[in-house]
C-alpha cells in the first residue's frame, strides 16, 4: 500500500513528466507512462472507475469507494500532468521554436531507449505479434506524413478533438499534440492553456471563463474518449499482453520521423500571432540540412535522453526488489 510521501509525490513527479511529453508534438504521455512503471496501473484504475462505485459509496461509504478507484494514484497523476501543461506548455513551444535540434534530439534518444525497454518485456514472438509490430510502424509513419489540416475553432470539433487525442496520448509512441496539430487544433488548445494561465494570473474573469468553457469542452471529449478505450487496452493486456506491447513498439518505431532532429520545411503556414511557421516538412540526413546541424550537441542530448530512461528502468527494477 502507498504512503503519501515519498509514494504520492513520485506518482505526481511522473504526472509532471506525463504532462511535459503530452505538449510535445511527437512526444507521448504514454511512454512516459509505460517506462516509468505506472501505465498498466493507469489504464487499469481507469477501466476500474465504473457505476459499482455507485454501490460501493451505498454499501461502505466515500472511503472504500475512494480505495476501489485508486483515488489517490489518480489524483496525484492528474495534478502533476496539469502542473506540467500549465507550467511547461509555453517553454516547450518556445524551445521547439528556438531550439528544435536540441529538443528533438533529446527525444529521439529518449524513445530509442524506450523501444529497447518494452522490446525486452515481450516474452514471444508469434506471426501475430510480427504483424502487430508491422501493421504499428506502417500505420505511425504514416500518421508522421500526414498533412496537417486547418479547422474552425467551433466547440464540437474541440470535444472530437479531445475524444481523438486522448486516445493517442495514452498509447506509447503516438503524440495526442501531434495528432492534434494533424487535426489543426493543437495551437487552439495550448493557445487556450496560456489563456487560462493568464487569466489566473491577471485575474481577468473574462479571458479565464473564455478559456474554462473551452477547455472544459475538451476535457470532456477527452473523458469520454479515455474511459471507451481504457476497456479495449486493458483487455488486449490481459488477453494479448505479448501482441499488444509489439503493437506499441511498432508505434514507437513509426513515430522516430516525427522526432528526426533535420528537416527540411516543405511549406510554412502563419500561426495567430502573424508568425510564419513550418506547416509541412520532411526528415533528411545532417549533411543537407540548411544551417547549423549542430550533430555532436544533437548526439550528446540523444544518449542524455537514452540515460534517463535507462536510469528510471534501473531505478524502477530496483524498487520493485524493494
Amino acid at each position: 500500500m502507498r504512503k503519501f510521501f515519498p509514494d504520492y509525490i513520485i506518482v505526481l513527479l511522473k504526472g509532471i513528466a506525463m504532462g511535459a511529453a503530452d505538449v510535445v508534438p511527437g512526444v507521448s504521455g504514454g511512454t512516459i507512462a509505460f517506462i516509468s512503471g505506472i501505465y498498466q496501473e493507469l489504464i487499469d484504475s481507469i477501466n476500474g472507475i465504473n457505476l459499482s462505485l455507485v454501490k460501493t459509496v451505498k454499501k461502505e461509504g466515500l472511503k472504500a469507494a475512494w480505495q476501489q478507484a485508486n483515488g489517490s494514484f489518480l489524483l496525484s497523476l492528474l495534478i502533476g500532468i496539469a502542473i506540467s501543461v500549465l507550467t511547461f506548455s509555453k517553454i516547450i513551444v518556445h524551445l521547439l521554436a528556438t531550439q528544435p535540434i536540441m529538443v528533438w534530439s533529446f527525444f529521439f534518444g529518449l524513445i530509442i531507449a524506450s523501444i529497447l525497454l518494452i522490446w525486452k518485456q515481450i516474452t514471444k514472438w508469434e506471426l501475430v505479434s510480427i504483424v502487430a509490430l508491422i501493421i504499428g510502424v506502417i500505420l505511425t509513419y504514416y500518421i508522421t506524413i500526414a498533412r496537417p489540416v486547418s479547422s474552425p475553432d467551433s466547440y464540437p470539433y474541440l470535444f472530437l478533438s479531445g475524444f481523438i487525442a486522448i486516445i493517442a496520448m495514452i498509447l506509447p509512441g503516438i503524440s495526442g499534440a501531434f495528432i492534434l496539430l494533424l487535426m489543426g487544433s493543437y495551437e487552439t488548445v495550448i493557445g487556450t492553456i496560456n489563456q487560462l494561465r493568464e487569466g489566473l494570473t491577471q485575474m481577468n474573469m473574462e479571458l479565464l471563463s473564455t478559456a474554462l468553457l473551452k477547455l472544459g469542452i475538451f476535457a470532456l471529449g477527452a473523458i469520454i474518449g479515455l474511459k471507451s478505450f481504457s476497456k479495449i487496452l486493458h483487455w488486449m493486456f490481459e488477453r494479448h499482453k505479448n501482441t499488444t506491447l509489439a503493437l506499441l513498439v511498432g508505434f514507437m518505431i513509426g513515430s522516430l520521423n516525427k522526432v528526426w532532429p533535420w528537416k527540411e520545411v516543405l511549406e510554412t503556414r502563419i500561426n495567430s500571432h502573424g508568425e510564419t511557421v513550418p506547416f509541412l516538412e520532411k526528415s533528411i540526413l545532417p549533411q543537407y540540412f540548411s544551417g547549423d546541424a549542430q550533430v555532436l550537441t544533437a548526439i550528446i542530448l540523444a544518449f542524455l535522453g537514452f540515460l534517463v530512461i535507462y536510469g528510471m528502468e534501473k531505478i524502477a527494477s530496483r524498487l520493485g526488489k524493494d
